[in-house]
Order: C-alpha cells, then sequence, then structure tokens
C-alpha cells in the first residue's frame, strides 16, 4: 500500500493507454499513482498481439516516445522485438515477445518512480466544482483516499468521467458493441512450411486488401514468405477456414489473425475466437471462448501445415474487448478525419489503423486510411466537457464509432496516454489555471517531441 495519500498525477487504468500516461507524466517530473483492478499492468499488451497504429501503411513510424522507450528496454532480451512487419493485407504491426514486454514496462514504472495500486478500483470522487478533488480506491485492505493535481481516466469505458457525472456515448444506433475475444499462442509452429503454404494458397489469407501496397494476392504472398515471419490472416472466405467453418469445425468468425511472438520458439499469438458482447454473464462468455480455443488449436494442428506439432503454451489472462463507451470530449475525432489521414495544428498523437469493426460470425469492416496515411488526434478528443483537471486516453478518448475503429488499438493508445499524462502533470503544476481545456496546446507539444513523440513529418 502506498504510503503517501496525495499523487500529482492519478491515472485509472493501467493497460497500454494507462502506461502511457502514467511514465508520460512521471517523466515530467510528476509524482504519479497508477491504479489497476488486475494483479499486473499491461492490459492487451501481455498477450502477444501486435501493437497496432504505430506504423503507417507506407512503412513509416508514426508513433514514438513511450513506446521506442518500451522498445529499447525489451531489445536488451535477445530475440525479443521482432520489429514492424507488413502483412501485405493492410497495416504494419509491431511484433514483440510479451514476457520481454511485460519486464520492459515493469522497468519503466520503476525507473520512473510510478507507484502501483493493483487489484484495486476507482469507486468514487469527491468533486469541487468541476474538479476530482480527490478520488475513493477500494483496494484489498479496504478503500483509501488519495488527493491528486489531475487525473487521467484510461479505464477503457470512461469510469472517472461516469462517476463526475459526464457524457458517456454508447455505440450508435442501437448497435452491440463489438464482439469480445480470448486470444491464445501456440509454439513449436513451422514457419517457414506455413509460409510456404500461404505462398502457393494465397486465396487461403487475407491479402492485397490496401491499394498503398499495389500488389496482387499472390505477390502479396510472395512477399510475405520472403519476409519469413508468419503475421498473416488466415481468411474465411478461403477453402481451409472457410470449409472448417462450414462443417463446424469451428466457429463462425472473419480470420484468424497470426502474429510472430518468437522466432526462437516458434511462436504465434492467434486472434480467432469471438462472442458477441451483449452484456451476458462473464463466466458464460469465457466458457465459451475457451471452447473456441481447444477448437482453433485442433483446426491447425490438424489442417494448416507448419501447425502438426504446435502446443498451446499460454491463454489471454483477459477478455479481449474491443468497444465499450466513448467520452464526449471538447473535440470529436470523425471517422471522416481518420479515413482521409487529417492533421491538425492542436494534434498530440497520431494513429494509423485502418477503420476496424466487427460485428457478429464473419462479419467485419475494414476500411484502409487514404493513401496510407496517418492522422492527428487534437488535445480536445482527451478533454471530456464541463471537467477542468481530467484527461481521457486510450479506446474511450473522444470519437465516433468509426474513428474509434481505428483509434481502439494499442500503438494510438499509447501514443493518447503519453499525451495525457503530459497535460495532466502540466494541470498538476497549475498549467492552464488548473483547467485542461485552458492549457497551451503548444507546451504540450513541445514537452511530448522532448519525450520523443512523433507529431510531424510523416503522411
Amino acid at each position: 500500500m502506498p504510503s503517501q495519500s496525495s499523487f500529482d498525477v492519478v491515472v485509472a487504468g493501467a493497460g497500454a493507454a494507462g502506461v502511457g500516461a502514467a511514465l508520460g507524466a512521471a517523466a515530467e517530473g510528476a509524482s504519479v499513482l497508477l491504479v489497476e483492478s488486475e494483479s499486473t499492468v499491461g492490459g492487451d499488451m501481455l498477450t502477444g498481439l501486435p501493437i497496432l497504429g504505430a506504423w503507417n501503411s507506407r512503412g513509416e513510424q508514426c508513433v514514438s516516445g513511450i513506446l521506442q522507450d518500451l522498445l529499447d528496454e525489451a531489445a536488451a532480451m535477445p530475440g525479443a522485438v521482432i520489429g514492424p512487419v507488413c502483412d501485405w493485407r493492410t497495416v504494419f504491426g509491431l511484433c514483440v515477445c510479451p514476457a520481454a514486454l511485460q519486464l520492459a514496462i515493469f522497468a519503466l514504472l520503476r525507473r520512473r518512480g510510478v507507484v502501483l495500486q493493483l487489484k484495486s478500483t476507482l469507486t468514487g470522487v469527491s468533486c469541487r466544482r468541476r474538479a476530482v478533488a480527490a478520488t475513493a480506491i477500494c483496494t484489498q485492505h479496504g478503500t483509501r483516499t488519495f488527493s491528486g493535481g489531475a487525473v487521467v481516466d484510461a479505464t477503457g469505458s470512461g469510469r472517472v468521467v461516469d462517476l463526475m457525472g459526464g457524457t458517456l456515448l454508447a455505440p450508435d444506433e442501437g448497435r452491440r458493441p463489438q464482439p469480445v475475444s480470448l486470444v491464445f499462442r501456440l509454439a513449436g509452429v513451422g514457419f517457414d512450411r506455413f509460409l510456404a503454404f500461404v505462398r502457393d494458397n494465397p486465396d487461403a489469407a487475407l491479402l492485397a486488401e490496401n491499394p498503398v501496397f499495389g500488389v496482387t494476392n499472390t505477390e502479396a504472398a510472395q512477399r510475405l514468405h520472403e519476409g519469413g515471419q508468419p503475421y498473416v490472416a488466415l481468411s474465411a472466405g478461403g477453402a481451409l477456414l472457410g470449409g472448417a467453418i462450414a462443417r463446424g469445425d469451428v466457429h463462425p468468425c472473419t480470420a484468424f489473425f497470426i502474429t510472430p511472438t518468437s522466432v526462437g520458439r516458434g511462436e504465434v499469438c492467434v486472434n480467432a475466437t469471438r462472442v458477441g458482447n451483449s452484456g451476458e454473464d462473464a463466466w458464460h462468455v469465457l466458457t465459451e471462448l475457451a471452447e473456441q480455443v481447444s477448437r482453433s488449436a485442433a483446426f491447425l494442428n490438424l489442417c494448416v501445415p507448419g501447425f502438426e506439432a504446435a502446443t498451446v503454451v499460454s491463454v489471454g489472462h483477459r477478455l479481449g474487448v474491443r468497444e465499450t463507451t466513448r467520452v464526449l470530449g471538447e473535440k470529436c475525432l470523425t471517422g471522416k478525419a481518420v479515413l482521409n489521414g487529417r492533421k491538425c495544428p492542436d494534434g498530440v498523437a497520431k494513429g494509423a489503423h485502418h477503420v476496424d469493426l466487427h460485428g457478429g460470425g464473419t462479419d467485419q469492416v475494414r476500411k484502409p486510411i487514404r493513401e496510407g496515411r496517418s492522422y492527428d488526434i487534437p488535445l480536445g478528443c482527451l478533454i471530456p466537457r464541463k471537467m477542468d483537471n481530467v484527461l481521457v486516453a486510450g479506446r474511450c478518448l473522444s470519437s465516433d464509432r468509426e474513428a474509434n475503429g481505428s483509434a481502439r488499438v494499442m500503438g494510438t493508445c499509447l501514443a493518447t496516454g503519453q499525451a495525457a499524462g503530459v497535460a495532466a502533470a502540466l494541470l498538476a503544476g497549475g498549467a492552464g489555471g488548473g483547467k485542461a481545456r485552458s492549457i497551451d496546446v503548444a507546451d504540450v507539444r513541445c514537452r511530448l517531441l522532448a519525450q520523443g513523440a512523433i507529431l510531424d513529418g510523416v503522411h
């Protein structure tokens, strides 16, 4: 338990956005409390999923800063950072060993003096006009109150904003949120054999969707094979996976999204499972997803070259949530801005992932960003309306549903987290008269650039 009861910045949620916020604020000299309901930090960064949105489809890096600090730390472990890999479908994904990434996160948090409060939930706030004066944190040892100069809501669902009576936006037009998933990892995969299969059977994979690549399916499959990394999606539209779905061997899904996590172990992460996110009992959802994991692994063993001797070595420690509620902010990131790769002078983070909206069964909407560009996220998208010392980061940023289908990925969450953390540190120091909407965005950008963030200079 922390001995102190007052911090400059309190960050709620320790996924990618919360880690970015805590490290960004601490780099500005702020004292930081990072609160997380789980027993560790990092969220989906610990699963083996690729870090998306950090490189655009042209292969240009557009997220750095905290992300680069983590990569530099992880790179000290041999083979930990596979690097940005093109899937020759639509994106570059950053592939990293999740164990190395977890150790890197812990090392940086400790080095920068961030105080962790794990297995704890923010349950209440005390307000003074439009500002948070104190937060109530429910821990294993009871409820404690912590005061702070600023709060970053990185909960993914806008929990802090909700407690303050702010406006949250549900999925549009009464739609259900996107389905949840449970990822898993397999070791003992023959990368060469699998990639040779894709090369010889390009219609089995999702390939060449982004016109910026300028290749055919056959050429894309050849490029994948030459690259040597199995960063590829087996398509439900192909005979292999589509046939298995039709026979009932596996559940209906868009694809089996496969990401390399260790070359030495022949290890990959598989994102294939899905259950509709309709508020059902969590135990029912988890057991259904676990059954899908078992059937998915069996299908890979029996039907996919290179996976014959692969074994499951890890199952996700948490459900993968794509969509919850979004905060109504001073500005709103729109799907039009994302798809056009719009730039703005008050941008404090960049995104580059295509618009990605999952539906039920095999349904998925994928829209690439024009010309493979990146887009800017204005500071106002991180500032909830009618609140003074609260910022948001990650999936719950102010955005419409289409834009959120891009900005929700981990690379972009790290970037918005770092921006929110820097802004929160400035607020705690008295900038803007304690009001986030009054902060000088030029000062925030200057601090972010000094931390190594990328704000300009890429498509």
